[in-house]
C-alpha cells in the first residue's frame, strides 16, 4: 500500500503541472483588464488614467509576456507565496486561511449529516425494497435532489428566521454577542441543513443501490446459512461493501464543494471560498483565482488517494501494491 501511495504522488506531480499551465492560460484568457476593473468608470476618463494604469499593471507584472508571468509565478507556488490579491491587497494565502476554516466547517457538517442519514436511509429503502418506505424514501430523496439549494435556502430563512425566529439568518456569530460555541452552532444549522439537504438524495440511492448489489452476492447467502445474525450480516458484510462506491463519490465531490456552496453562502452570508472565488472572478483577482484552482486540484489529488486506501479497508479483495 505504500508503494502505490509513493507512485500515486509521483504521478501527481505532471498532473498538477498541467493543471497550472491550463488554469493560468484560462485565467488569462478571462475578459476585463484587473486593473481596469479596480477604477471608477469616472477615473477611466481622465488624463492620467493611462499612465496610472500602466504603472499598475507593471507593479502587479502584468505587462510582462505571458510565459514570463506564467514562470514567475510558478516559481512562487513553489516556495509557497501565492502572490496577493489584486482586490484585498494582501497575501492569498492570508485570504485562504481566513476563509477555509468557515467552508470546511460548512461542508464537513453537512457532508457528516447528509452521510449518516443517506445510510440509514438508504438501508431502510434496500431491505424494505418495492415497499411503501422504498417508494416513500425515494421520493423523497428525488424531491431533494430536485429543489434549488438557493430556493431551499431562501426557505427555511423565511420559516426559522423569520416566521419562527428561531433561529438566525446569516453570519457566523452573532455581531453584539460574545463568541460562543452555542452561537456558532445556532448560525450553522441552517446552511449546513441545506447543504445536507442537497447531498442526501444521492447518498441515499448510492447506499441503496449498493445494498441491493451486495444482497445477492453468494457471500452473503453463505454468511445467512451459516447463522450468523442478520445484523451482522447487513452492518458487516452488505453495509461495509456497499459503502465503497460511496467513498468514492465523496472524495471525488469534497474538494469541488470548497467552490460549489458559493450560492448556500451567498445566501446565508456566509465568508467561506465560494463566495471569495465569486468575488475574484468579478474582480478579475487573477492571484485569488490561480490559488484557489490549485488547492482544489491538490484536494482532489489527496482526497482520491484516501478514497483509494479506504476501499481498500472496506474490502480486502482490494490489493493496492
Amino acid at each position: 500500500m505504500l508503494t502505490y501511495a509513493v507512485r500515486r504522488i509521483a504521478i501527481a506531480v505532471p498532473v498538477f503541472l498541467g493543471i497550472t499551465v491550463v488554469a493560468f492560460a484560462f485565467v488569462r484568457m478571462l475578459p476585463g483588464d484587473p486593473v481596469k476593473m479596480q477604477l471608477d468608470p469616472t477615473q477611466l476618463q481622465g488624463p492620467s488614467a493611462s499612465d496610472y494604469i500602466e504603472r499598475q499593471r507593471a507593479a502587479f507584472g502584468l505587462d510582462q509576456p505571458v510565459p514570463v508571468q506564467y514562470v514567475r509565478w510558478l516559481g512562487q507556488v513553489f516556495q509557497g507565496d501565492l502572490g496577493y490579491s489584486y482586490q484585498l491587497k494582501v497575501p492569498v494565502t492570508q485570504l485562504f486561511g481566513e476563509r477555509v476554516g468557515p467552508s470546511l466547517t460548512l461542508i464537513v457538517t453537512g457532508v457528516l449529516v447528509a452521510l449518516l442519514a443517506g445510510l440509514v436511509l438508504g438501508v431502510v429503502a434496500a431491505l424494505r425494497q418495492n415497499s411503501w418506505a422504498d417508494y416513500t424514501i425515494g421520493t423523497g430523496g428525488m424531491l431533494a435532489i430536485s429543489i434549488p439549494g438557493f430556493f431551499l435556502g431562501l426557505m427555511t430563512i423565511y420559516v426559522f428566521a423569520l416566521k419562527l425566529g428561531v433561529l438566525p439568518s446569516s453570519g457566523l456569530r452573532t455581531l453584539d454577542e460574545e463568541p460562543s460555541f452555542a452561537d456558532g452552532m445556532r448560525h450553522l444549522i441552517l446552511p449546513a441543513g441545506v447543504l445536507a439537504a442537497t447531498l442526501v438524495g444521492p447518498y441515499m440511492r448510492y447506499v441503496r443501490q449498493g445494498m441491493l448489489e451486495v444482497l445477492d452476492q453468494k457471500f452473503v447467502t453463505t454468511a445467512v446459512a451459516k447463522g450468523v445474525p442478520w445484523a451482522a450480516v447487513v452492518t458487516r458484510h452488505a453495509l461495509r461493501n456497499a459503502l465503497i462506491p460511496l467513498t468514492t463519490a465523496i472524495a471525488v465531490q469534497l474538494p469541488a464543494l470548497l467552490a460549489g456552496t458559493v450560492l448556500i453562502e451567498k445566501v446565508f452570508a456566509w465568508p467561506g471560498m465560494g463566495t471569495l472565488i465569486l468575488d475574484a472572478v468579478n474582480g478579475r483577482d487573477y492571484p485569488v483565482l490561480l490559488g484557489a484552482v490549485l488547492l482544489t486540484a491538490v484536494a482532489v489529488m489527496v482526497c482520491n488517494l484516501l478514497a483509494d486506501l479506504a476501499a481498500a479497508v472496506l474490502d480486502p479483495r482490494i490489493r493496492l501494491t
